[in-house]
């Protein structure tokens, strides 16, 4: 029953070992830029800058239209009463007198009422071409053009943040394992210092106090686990659902554990060119100076021409005829208010100069703090490898000393903690690093 029962256990350790994914900091990266929502957005914002380019583009094109229109009125739209006796003049009356029936001229005295377009239907259909608007549709099309551009530098700097974003957890994550590690190592240490002072305790060389404090120091080291798994646990959530992950029952592959510094970048290279920040900036520019010239085109004459096909039965006969056409629009009124419009887009242009200035500026500040936040982070570890050297030393002898009797307990327990915490700030040079080195990268357009 014992064996049956092993056999259970291991097979169902077997397959959560198994359930668990293995996965690297190159996968979690790729991961993120497909189902981080930053991004995704960012992409719907590039597909709809491509549908405006599009949109912009139709309007070479002639503007084809057609109307159509039925009515039916309580009286005549077109009436009018005629007399002809008022038309006829002496000379025409003897005339008509001589050739006319008494009845005949009798009615011509008499007024006669008319009436036309009590109803009818009106259809027609006509397209039109612009020849002169101003510049407002070649600058309209060159405008969308940059949008769509500015779009893909934005998915740029989304990825770019994506990416960082993705970097810290994971070191973040990798930092905390292996402060995991290092309290499993610390553990080993203070079982050992234990087993010591519990021989001499029972030999009576040493004091139950220092039995006392040993275990309070493992009592501390067992909180700190407590919470280090917490915060693991924590951070795999945060990482799994920034990347998409439908769980954070994952690993990192041991590949990836090692902490150790990449090649060391050469000499700060800096090219603002290269950088989607400044890139973008260089499109705000261009999009003020391209609104600046819309803006006057609204404002200047429209040229166009069109050809047209209409049919109406106003008249109680139907009627259909063709036509050509050539429209010429001057804004006259409009022109008082329009010149402030393009004082104001003459105005956001040069505000989008200064800025691109500005920025490009910090862009140069920036790439070099972050070569020395860089620099500072590789002699960070220098420091902390020396660090550990020495607190390993210092706990050596003081455990040495400890044993001779010529040492307190209290000692060689600072001695451990000065060790830990030596362990501990070398891992977070070792993270902080990795991140520095990402920050420098993308701030010279690596």
């Amino acid at each position: 029953m014992k064996r049956i029962f092993f056999l259970i256990l291991c097979s169902a350790c077997c397959n959560f070992m198994a359930a668990q994914t293995t996965l690297s900091l190159e996968q979690l990266k790729t991961l993120a830029l497909q189902n981080n929502i930053a991004v995704r957005n960012a992409r719907r914002n590039i597909d709809a800058a491509q549908l405006q380019r599009k949109e912009a583009f139709t309007k070479y094109f002639p503007n084809v239209s057609g109307t159509g229109a039925w009515f039916n009125a309580n009286k005549g739209m077109a009436q009018m009463d005629i007399n002809p006796g008022e038309m006829i003049t002496p000379e025409l009356g003897a005339a008509l007198a001589a050739s006319l029936p008494a009845e005949a001229l009798a009615g011509l005295g008499s007024p006669i009422s008319m009436s036309m377009m009590k109803n009818g239907t009106i259809a027609g259909i006509s397209a039109v071409q612009p020849v002169f608007a101003g510049g407002q549709i070649v600058n309209g099309n060159k405008l969308a053009k940059v949008g769509e551009e500015a779009a893909a530098l934005q998915l740029q700097l989304s990825e770019n943040e994506v990416e960082k974003t993705t970097v810290q957890y994971f070191w973040q994550l990798v930092s905390l394992q292996e402060k995991l590690n290092t309290l499993a190592a610390v553990e080993r240490l203070l079982a050992d210092i234990h087993k010591d002072v519990d021989v001499a305790v029972r030999a009576g060389v040493a004091m139950r106090n220092d039995l006392l404090q040993v275990k309070l120091r493992q009592n501390d080291t067992e909180s700190q686990k407590l919470k280090l798994s917490n915060s693991i646990s924590i951070v795999k959530q945060l990482l799994a659902q920034y990347c998409g992950l439908e769980s954070a029952d994952f690993t990192i592959g041991q590949s990836d554990l090692s902490v150790k510094p990449n090649t060391e970048p050469g000499m700060m290279n800096f090219q603002e060119t290269r950088l989607p920040e400044y890139q973008l900036l260089q499109k705000q520019v261009e999009a003020a100076d391209l609104q600046r010239k819309v803006a006057v085109g609204q404002h200047l004459p429209s040229v166009a021409v069109g050809a047209g096909y209409n049919y109406h039965n106003l008249m109680e006969n139907d009627r259909a005829f063709a036509m050509v056409f050539a429209t010429v629009s001057v804004p006259i009124s409009d022109w008082w208010g329009g010149s402030q419009a393009i004082k104001r887009k003459k105005i956001e242009y040069q505000q989008a100069i200064d800025e691109q200035r500005d920025k490009s500026e910090l862009l140069h500040i920036r790439a070099q703090n972050a070569w020395n936040n860089l620099t500072e982070a590789r002699q960070q570890i220098d420091i902390a490898k020396r660090s550990i050297e020495q607190a390993e030393e210092n706990l050596r002898l003081n455990r040495d000393y400890y044993k001779a009797g010529v040492s307190k307990m209290s000692d060689l327990l600072e001695a451990q903690l000065l060790y830990q915490q030596a362990l501990d700030r070398h891992i977070d040079a070792l993270a902080d690093y990795q991140n520095k080195l990402l920050a420098y990268r993308q701030s010279v357009g690596e």
